[in-house]
């Protein structure tokens, strides 16, 4: 891949799985991959407890918006991941999906969604590494 990776994380209102995926991505990606997010019905803002749980981690999103999922934002995506929005996201030929199966933290307090920012951790480092190999980018 010569052009960096541009990956889309979705789910359904955007304000807090698909946000902390996407700031732990730019956060370990930095330049080397173009981050995307949206929901299949976006809430106002993002839920307040998943900025509490990733300013632990030392990574603000407390100014992110949530924002609609488009036809466009997919097509320009080279990787689809999403998180609970069935089949509200459409599909295109050549392009990567995966459906990352993550307990919903609307609600939750910050005890049951440290556990949820942890595995979004762990996920996105496993998709960095896949997307950018070790000697891979030049």
């Amino acid at each position: 891949m010569t052009e960096k990776p541009t990956v889309l994380f979705v789910c359904v209102h955007n304000a807090g799985r698909s946000q902390m995926a996407a700031g732990y991505l730019r956060a370990l990606g930095g330049d080397d991959v173009e981050v995307l997010s949206a929901g299949s019905a976006p809430k106002d803002s993002i839920n307040p407890v998943a900025v509490e749980a990733m300013a632990e981690e030392g990574i603000d999103i407390s100014r992110n918006t949530p924002k609609v999922l488009t036809v466009d934002a997919v097509r320009e995506s080279d990787v689809v991941i999403t998180m609970g929005c069935g089949d509200a996201c459409p599909i295109f030929p050549g392009k990567r999906y995966e459906d990352w199966e993550l307990d919903d933290p609307a609600g939750q307090g910050i005890e049951a969604v440290r556990p949820i920012r942890d595995e979004i951790r762990s996920r996105v480092e496993s998709l960095l590494a896949d997307l950018l190999p070790v000697g891979g980018a030049a």
